[in-house]
Formats: structure tokens, C-alpha cells, sequence
């Protein structure tokens, strides 16, 4: 990018209407290299115990890998590679000691100190990235659902509210090695905003709603709205719901008022938020 610019985000997770957690999710700041940053959402899969280990490992594996990344030198696409391949052979491991089932979904984008993004995922943990409250671009779902629409045969409205919808065709921890897809944007720009979730929140909310909440709202405020608005509207059989939302911002000229909203900031009990560090 041509300007300055800082990124604003903010993490969300609820348990939603089920009595145990499965969902994980974490934002990491590069420990080398400022203005880069990791966003992973894993939904577990697999009973109480079986999903969170699955979608735990997803979260341990995401941290090992970014941890040896080389910003400088590797490849974007190249560590989303390994994180997914990594933890998909470790839940399968884990399946074959344990003789449980885990598997997890997962929806990973980077942040490159350049004002690249890539991108990649399995299963229906989505990604969306909006640009002056429009949709640019989402994931495709690796479900049965989502073949249907494709072929033509059910619209995305339609596809929500499908008996069917819980039925994958990929994620992490299956026998079959999950596909590598990825999406790169060549350059981010200010206002942009890129938001990882579990199919506990996209569930609720049409595409067109996602981008103006992201955009009227900071990524706290958005986490935190998004949550409670999909829980109302599950009336009681909501799923967990967990998600990532990073914020393009200019850097603020007026320090004394970025210090005060850092500290409203850190007083949200539902959602974790932050700055990272500006990049020029």
C-alpha cells in the first residue's frame, strides 16, 4: 500500500446454545516482523472431546508454523500449506490413538508486511473480505450444500436452511487429504476488512449484512454484535460460534484519543481486540 496504515482487530467466542466449546480461534502478531498477521478459526468436530482436540491442534500447529515463517523469504501460500497439512496428519494421529473421531474445519488468512493477503481453508468455516461495505470475494464451502449450488439445484438462501447443511465433503482429520485452496488479494487497501468464522455465525447473517456490521462497527464492536445478534437469532439451538475480524485503518494523527479508545477497548468480557502495530 502507498499510505501508512494500522490494523485494527478483534477475536469472538461463544459457545453458543451447546453445553461445551469445540470452536477455536487466534489472531497472532508476527514475533519478527511487524505487519504481519495470522488469523486461524478451527470448528471442532467429533464429540466433546474429539472436537476440541481436533480443533486445538489446529490452533497449535497454526502457532508452531507462523513461528518459523520468514516473511522476508518464504511463501505465504507455502506456510498455510503446512499449517493445514500438518495439522490435518497430527488430528489423524490423534484419531488413531485415541480411537475417536476428531476432525475440524479451518479458515486461515495471512497479512504480509507488503499489503498482501492469502488465504486458504477446509470445510464451511468461511472467509469474507469486504471493501466500502461490499463483498470482494468468500470462501465456497467444502459441503453438500454448497454442490448444490453450484449445480444450480438450491440458491445460497435456500442452501442455509437445508436439512443437509452439516455435511462436509472435506476438513482436517478425514482420510482423504483435504485440497489446497487458496485466494490471494494483491494489495489491501484502507477500509478493507477480512473476517474469518465458523458456520455458528455466518449461519445467521446474509452476506450483505456481515459487510455493512464490519463496516459501521469496529472490530470489537462487530465481534461482540455479531455474537449476541446469532444467538438471538438461533432461538436456542445455536451452534458455537467463533470468528476473527482485521480492520485496515489510517494511522490515527491523535494519540491521546487512540490511548483512550485502547482502553475501552480492553474492558469487552466477549471479544479479545487490539492494534497491531502500524506499517509504513
Amino acid at each position: 500500500m502507498s499510505t501508512s496504515y494500522r490494523l485494527s482487530a478483534a477475536t469472538g467466542l461463544h459457545k453458543g446454545d451447546r453445553p461445551y466449546q469445540q470452536d477455536q480461534v487466534i489472531l497472532l502478531a508476527h514475533p519478527r516482523v511487524k505487519g504481519c498477521v495470522l488469523a486461524v478459526v478451527a470448528d471442532g468436530m467429533g464429540g466433546r472431546s474429539g472436537g476440541r482436540a481436533a480443533s486445538d491442534q489446529v490452533v497449535l500447529t497454526a502457532k508452531q508454523v507462523f513461528e518459523r515463517f520468514s516473511p522476508e523469504t518464504d511463501s505465504a501460500e507455502a506456510m498455510l500449506d503446512s499449517i493445514l497439512r500438518e495439522a490435518h496428519l497430527l488430528i489423524r494421529l490423534v484419531a488413531i490413538s485415541a480411537e475417536q473421531e476428531p476432525h475440524s474445519t479451518i479458515a486461515a488468512f495471512v497479512i504480509m508486511p507488503n499489503g498482501t493477503c492469502a488465504w486458504i481453508h477446509a470445510g464451511d468455516s468461511r472467509i469474507y473480505h469486504f471493501r466500502e461495505g461490499k463483498l470482494l470475494f468468500q470462501t465456497s464451502d467444502h459441503s453438500y450444500v454448497q454442490t448444490l449450488v453450484d449445480k444450480g439445484e438450491l440458491t445460497l438462501e435456500e442452501a442455509r436452511y437445508h436439512p443437509q447443511s452439516n455435511i462436509l465433503l472435506s476438513c482436517l482429520g478425514t482420510s482423504e487429504d483435504p485440497p489446497l485452496i487458496h485466494h490471494r488479494i494483491p494489495v489491501l487497501k484502507q477500509g478493507d476488512v477480512l473476517m474469518a468464522c465458523s458456520d455458528g455465525i455466518w449461519h445467521y447473517f446474509a452476506p450483505e449484512e456481515l459487510s455493512s456490521i464490519t463496516r459501521l462497527l469496529s472490530p470489537r464492536e462487530a465481534s461482540q454484535f455479531l455474537i449476541e445478534r446469532a444467538g438471538m437469532r438461533a432461538t436456542g439451538t445455536g451452534d458455537n460460534m467463533s470468528l476473527a475480524i482485521v480492520k485496515i485503518e489510517p494511522i490515527p494523527t491523535d494519540k491521546p484519543e487512540k490511548a483512550s479508545a485502547s482502553k475501552r477497548r480492553s474492558k469487552a468480557p466477549s471479544a479479545a481486540s487490539g492494534d497491531v502495530p502500524a506499517v509504513p
